[in-house]
């Protein structure tokens, strides 16, 4: 092992001593695998299997550092300690020793260990040797049956690392595919979340869909929706060269909680039913946050709408409430649609879009933006009316009032609310 390897993977890296772990104790996994990949990560995610008493090494881990304790599977032994920049899975060995253990995994590039106590590695399936050709490799068909996931995270893993999956382990995918239905839908939709995060995801779903493992899911996805999520990315590069700020926009997280960025929101409204209340049940089926099926359906709402040209300054105000934070999807998707790649190329402002792209970045302005000069108390004071929905609908006339500049101050706002309720 070359010195970069073994400093990568050295003890002095870790948030915690080597002499807290047993010997024998062996590092496995994706930490390894990266590691002789030459990927770095700020976020040490580490996985360790140990002969015995795992889940009293991890919390003894735990406690000694005052660190986050996790049970994960108190029957298979398996625990997790959780440090500020680091993750450390403690798990027992299942097979009466290493190498049985090693057969059980996925995939054989994930089935290398790393002996920190002699910095020794570990290969017996020749998973370095698959690093080196960049190939995902199975380690059989029935470990892949034995977690129906692990079909799904081929084209995930692929797709991140930038390998190909080798034909015989695609064939056994295509063979298992129907046993992805044994899976519950929350753990497929994380796997669908990471290929529609990264653009190298985009071909990896699309292969996933066409391989049988991804439709049962989504089942009202066809080749278009794949052929759309790929213009969704062409059309992300030209917003984020052509109007900056809404590129920035695209790759920002739909809440701070959920880790959904609004270019996954374009992605994923190509994978179900265009009819938004059908969308509605098929993204709840799919266990998606109320947050995530909000995005996806009130896109779909918005893309008629906005390739209505000539909008009043009225139905734009509406549009811009309704649309909120979700406009640099809609307007992703709706570039994609359209299949706009001669368009874009040209590098110009598409007429459609560009005056409301323009209004929805400039933060003074009150179509997009309203600044409110008066506030339901003040109406209700000023006009002695009762609490109701009333209130609400005359402010919503103030503000585009004041978007069109028939007025400009409170006291102007106050007496066009006072004709407002007098003309009703």
């Amino acid at each position: 092992m070359n010195n970069s390897v073994s400093s990568t993977l050295a003890p002095d890296t870790w948030p915690f001593s080597l002499s807290l772990l047993p010997k024998p104790a062996y590092m496995v996994g994706g930490a390894v695998r990266d590691t002789l990949l030459g990927r770095s990560r700020e976020y040490l995610d580490l996985d360790f299997v140990i002969p015995t008493d795992a889940v009293k090494v991890a919390r003894a881990i735990a406690q000694h550092y005052q660190a986050g304790f996790v049970l994960l599977d108190p029957q298979r032994q398996i625990a997790r300690v959780v440090f500020p920049n680091a993750t450390v899975d403690i798990a027992q060995q299942e097979g009466g020793n290493l190498e049985t253990d090693l057969h059980r995994r996925d995939f054989t590039v994930n089935a290398i260990a790393y002996d920190p106590h002699s910095q020794e590695i570990i290969d017996p399936l020749q998973g370095v040797a698959d690093l080196e050709k960049r190939v995902l490799r199975m380690i059989s068909p029935a470990n892949l049956q034995d977690d129906p996931l692990r079909l799904m995270r081929a084209y995930r893993q692929a797709a991140q690392l930038g390998f190909t999956i080798e034909p015989a382990t695609q064939q056994a995918i295509r063979s298992l595919a129907a046993h992805i239905t044994t899976v519950a839908a929350e753990r497929v939709r994380v796997e669908v979340g990471y290929l529609l995060a990264i653009p190298q995801g985009t071909d990896a779903i699309a292969q996933a869909w066409e391989d049988g493992v991804l439709a049962p899911f989504f089942k009202n996805a066809t080749n278009e929706s794949f052929t759309k999520i790929a213009a969704v990315d062409i059309a992300a590069a030209y917003i984020a060269e052509t109007w900056q700020p809404l590129g920035v926009e695209l790759q920002e997280y739909i809440r701070d909680t959920i880790k959904t960025t609004h270019l996954g929101i374009a992605k994923l409204a190509c994978l179900v039913h265009p009819n938004p209340e059908a969308a509605e049940i098929e993204l709840l089926q799919l266990t998606y946050s109320r947050a995530e099926i909000h995005s996806v359906i009130t896109t779909l709402r918005l893309l008629p709408r906005l390739k209505v040209t000539n909008m009043s300054l009225r139905e734009q105000y509406f549009f811009f409430q309704e649309a909120g934070n979700v406009f640099s999807t809609a307007v992703a998707l709706a570039l994609a649609c359209d299949n706009l790649v001669g368009a874009m190329s040209r590098d110009k402002p598409l007429s459609v879009y560009a005056p409301l792209i323009s209004r929805y970045l400039n933060p003074d302005d009150l179509v997009a933006h309203p600044a409110p000069i008066v506030s339901g108390k003040e109406i209700i004071i000023a006009l002695n009316l009762p609490p109701s929905p009333l209130i609400g609908k005359i402010l919503t006339e103030i503000a585009i009032a004041q978007a069109e500049g028939k007025v400009s101050t409170p006291k102007e706002a106050i007496a066009f609310a006072r004709q407002l309720v007098s003309n009703s």
